[in-house]
């Protein structure tokens, strides 16, 4: 009943959604066209960075098991980089390996090093080049055009007008090609309407995946906004119910603090590890950010609020719903839920929809170059398609 009503719509609805989709389409298309074309290459950030070099495998150990004191590699890394504080330990998900996160101070936002540390031997293996290369620069302009948040704000602003543009094309495609087989092409008619055919072709089957990434992507541009609010409530709370420790923070042992934060869900396993003085923990305490084993749990995080002294759990909570989204948005928005294969397809459906953005562009370019008398023309050879009277069309054009 809802696709006959559509389907059925007076000429002046189809004109309302028309002009729609037209404006919000030229609203956003140059900055879609940013985000898809740098979002093809950080669909495969890991496997570039392996590529050029920017990271490298651990060497094979057949046979060894064993996992290296925690606390030597830490001391290691922190006696490689005296004039630097340690600000995360990060386990890595796919190699074994652990990775130290360095800045100028503890809340410092910027990395100054990141180092990679042998899992099973402890040993230094190689620093990652931070802000170096062309893959940086490409996620800075995908993520907020060097714009910091304001600029991260509008793309999410953006991503908005997408999602409008996407409703109203669906509105349209339905009494607009009524009368044309299901991904018909008229080739044999003029090449803006050969390039209309493809465009709404293109459209309508990636549409369910442009609306996956479009709000996936205006979800994710929230991020700071989101962790912020998370900072100042609920990780608060946590801190401020574990005070009266002493004024001079001593750190105790790193090993120790995760194993009492593994003891609170024996199913779920270290992701990171945030220190003392870390916007991500209090001034006397480490925070490890717990997930779990299974697809889905693997993309969420637990906070386990632990003494930095003692080693002793201190709190422990889930995190809010809107923390959740967003962790669960981050991977779709990447196609990261099912490895290499869903990256490709997410890359074949990136392309798919910059040629639908550039062919967008083209026809609004076409008709603005076209004569009133041509546009016109070219609506009455179509109205066996469009099912609508010279005068309802005229009104349209």
């Amino acid at each position: 009943m809802a696709t006959r009503n559509v389907q059925h719509m007076t000429p002046r609805a189809i004109k309302g959604w028309y002009l729609v989709h037209k404006w919000t389409s030229l609203v956003c298309t140059i900055f879609l066209l940013l985000l898809c074309v740098t979002g093809l290459p950080l669909i495969f950030y890991h496997e570039i960075d392996h590529l050029i070099g920017n990271a490298i495998e651990p060497p094979e150990l057949p046979g060894v098991t064993a996992r290296a004191d925690l606390d030597a590699i830490v001391e290691t890394a922190k006696a490689r980089r005296p004039n630097e504080v340690v600000q995360l330990l990060v386990n890595d998900e796919d190699d074994p390996v652990w990775w130290v996160r360095f800045g100028e101070t503890a809340a410092a936002e910027e990395v100054s090093t990141l180092s990679m540390f042998d899992a099973r031997t402890g040993a230094f293996l190689h620093d990652y080049p931070v802000n170096q290369g062309v893959m940086p620069i490409l996620w800075r302009l995908h993520v907020d055009m060097f714009a910091g948040l304001p600029g991260s704000l509008f793309l999410g602003a953006m991503g908005l007008v997408f999602l409008a543009a996407i409703i109203s094309g669906v509105v349209l495609y339905a009494p607009f090609m009524r009368k044309l087989p299901f991904g018909s092409i008229r080739w044999e008619r003029s090449p803006r309407t050969r390039w209309l055919d493809l465009h709404n072709l293109l459209g309508i089957v990636t549409v369910m995946w442009a609306l996956v990434v479009g709000v996936t992507g205006s979800i994710n541009t929230l991020a700071n906004p989101i962790f912020q609010q998370w900072q100042a409530t609920e990780l608060a709370e946590m801190i401020a119910a574990n005070q009266g420790l002493s004024s001079d923070p001593v750190q105790g042992s790193v090993a120790q603090a995760i194993q009492a934060a593994q003891s609170v869900d024996p199913d779920w396993e270290l992701f990171f590890l945030a220190f003392p003085g870390n916007p991500f923990a209090g001034s006397h305490h480490y925070t490890a950010f717990m997930r779990g084993e299974t697809p889905l749990t693997s993309k969420l995080l637990k906070p386990v609020l632990i003494d930095a002294q003692t080693g002793q759990v201190a709190d422990s909570r889930d995190l809010p719903w809107y923390v959740t989204a967003l962790l669960l948005s981050q991977p779709l928005h990447f196609g990261d839920y099912g490895g290499l294969p869903l990256k490709i397809i997410w890359a074949f459906l990136d392309i798919i929809t910059i040629i639908v953005l550039g062919s967008g562009l083209y026809l609004w370019k076409k008709k603005s170059a076209a004569s009133i008398e041509d546009r016109v023309s070219s609506a009455m050879e179509q109205e066996d398609v469009f099912g609508l009277s010279a005068s309802s069309r005229e009104s349209i054009l």
